[in-house]
């Protein structure tokens, strides 16, 4: 490793509306390293990244690249410098073609102006076989699952041969098998010259995949250093301030009666006969591999799917959802596991976020009550310390931690008596994961039936009281959450095992 960082962004500030956002921050970058960059949500990370990128221009400190003072007017110029962005939310435009995605922007023509559709189209195929995917490149990217969308962003960084790759929260849509290619892909990355600079919330990833890191707190730098010198606690630590214990919650409260029964919920090619309970004050966890059904489960269940057969009861009564509508209706909420496609409405103000789907309890005489919203708004922002100074800002501006406490919010504000949770932590950093966990307990200590559905084996077992485990639209397996183990979860999520155990 040479003694000259490859790239520094020295003294580095930024503020909006005059709240100070970056406080001098220095990041250096060695050629052929994978950095961490970590904190908590709203400690800056994006803000320091999106510097780099030219979205934002830094109101003090400078930036060098190889030895050269650089400025990043815009995100063009970045690229320009080969510093490709890969962001948490994803920036493929669905109505265009894969390979019209992957060129946008830089499209290759011919003498005559004509675009060179089927090079275009060899070279997208070429760059995804470096991942391991087969993707018709002319294939609608509205089509796709969200974790080819997100190899798609990858695989546009890789096309430009960039010689800086920013990684925010990269394995977040993707299953295991896909996080080990893109794994294996960095480090050749990284033999090659190419420096990354790798933002996860999911420390072991960082630990497994990461040289060195350094940790930003209310954009501030705390802390910088080796991975392999640091253990995992003593990073959590400088990134919340405290330690963060990975027991089991403890939760233990009575259940009431049951609250939801589904009865043999079938839906060809997607899940089949599933058969499960909820009590009142009970949460449930559905855990397996990407792929598994559990979220098509879910969304048919909220009516968003409507082509199943099978019986759904709540408190005992029959009921047939076959919208949204219905299912908020009947007590059902759900917290989707894609906030910017299906949670949030990004032009719209974080307080309106909230009141959206309660418009009801705003509305007097044809007109809503904007002081009352405010005052509820308010009351939220204490209870589930929401990070914002304005809540008349559009909702895009809050991080993807405090994007979801808001939609917890709103359910909340509709008072379901029955909650999903779809990935309720996914891009969330370690210390907002603690606090929503407390929301989801005391949702359970309230009465509320809870249903929680990860991909993350940990998390489930941290605070569900029951778990499913799920294998190709099937349930595998049954745990009481205290018997359970990661190892045995696992072995039932990849159909190595079948059910063998049962809760009482």
């Amino acid at each position: 490793m040479s003694a000259d960082p490859f790239m520094i962004m020295k003294n580095i500030e930024k503020s909006f509306n005059g709240v100070p956002v970056l406080k001098k921050v220095t990041l250096e970058i060695q050629r052929g390293e994978i950095h961490a960059l970590l904190g908590e949500n709203g400690a800056g990370k994006s803000t320091l990244m999106n510097v780099l990128g030219g979205v934002h221009q830094p109101d003090n400190g400078l930036i060098n690249l190889n030895g050269e003072a650089v400025k990043m007017t815009t995100p063009r110029v970045s690229q320009a410098h080969g510093i490709s962005f890969i962001h948490q939310e994803l920036n493929v435009v669905p109505d265009l073609r894969v390979y019209e995605n992957m060129f946008l922007g830089s499209e290759l023509r011919n003498k005559i102006g004509f675009l060179k559709v089927e090079e275009m189209c060899r070279q997208t195929s070429s760059v995804l076989e470096q991942l391991g995917v087969s993707i018709n490149p002319k294939e609608y990217v509205r089509n796709l699952d969200t974790s080819y969308k997100q190899l798609i962003e990858i695989a546009k960084a890789l096309l430009h041969k960039s010689s800086l790759i920013i990684m925010d929260e990269p394995t977040s849509s993707l299953a295991e098998h896909e996080v080990n290619r893109l794994f294996k892909l960095m480090n050749n990355l990284k033999n090659s010259g190419v420096s990354i600079i790798y933002i996860s919330h999911k420390l072991k990833e960082i630990k497994k995949v990461c040289d060195r890191y350094t940790v930003l707190r209310d954009g501030e730098v705390v802390g910088t250093g080796c991975i392999e010198n640091e253990s995992l606690d003593t990073i959590t630590k400088l990134m919340v301030g405290k330690s963060i214990s990975e027991d089991r919650f403890i939760h233990g409260h009575s259940f009431g009666p049951v609250l939801l029964e589904v009865n043999h919920l079938t839906s060809e090619g997607l899940f089949n006969n599933i058969d499960f309970t909820v009590r009142k004050g009970e949460i449930l966890g559905f855990t397996g591999l990407a792929g598994d059904g559990r979220t098509e489960l879910f969304e048919s269940l909220f009516g968003y799917r409507k082509n199943y057969s099978g019986s759904i009861k709540i408190n005992n009564q029959p009921v047939k959802i076959d919208h949204p509508s219905k299912a908020i209706k009947a007590g059902i909420g759900l917290v989707p596991k894609d906030r910017k496609e299906n949670a949030i409405i990004k032009d719209l103000s974080v307080v309106h976020n909230m009141s959206l789907s309660a418009m009801r309890n705003f509305e007097k005489f044809g007109f809503i009550r904007d002081q009352l919203e405010n005052q509820i708004f308010q009351s939220y922002k204490e209870k589930l310390n929401i990070k914002v100074h304005n809540a008349g800002i559009t909702i895009d501006k809050l991080s993807g931690g405090n994007q979801q406490k808001v939609i917890i919010a709103k359910w909340l504000e509709v008072n379901t008596d029955i909650i999903i949770f779809d990935n309720p932590t996914q891009g969330i950093d370690v210390g907002a994961k603690q606090e929503i966990y407390h929301h989801i307990i005391t949702l359970a200590e309230q009465g509320k039936a809870v249903i929680i559905l990860s991909s993350e084996a940990p998390e489930v077992l941290k605070i569900c009281h029951n778990i499913y485990v799920m294998y190709q639209g099937e349930i595998t397996a049954r745990f009481k959450g205290e018997e359970a183990t990661e190892d045995e979860i696992m072995s039932y999520a990849t159909g190595s095992k079948r059910e063998a155990h049962q809760i009482g």
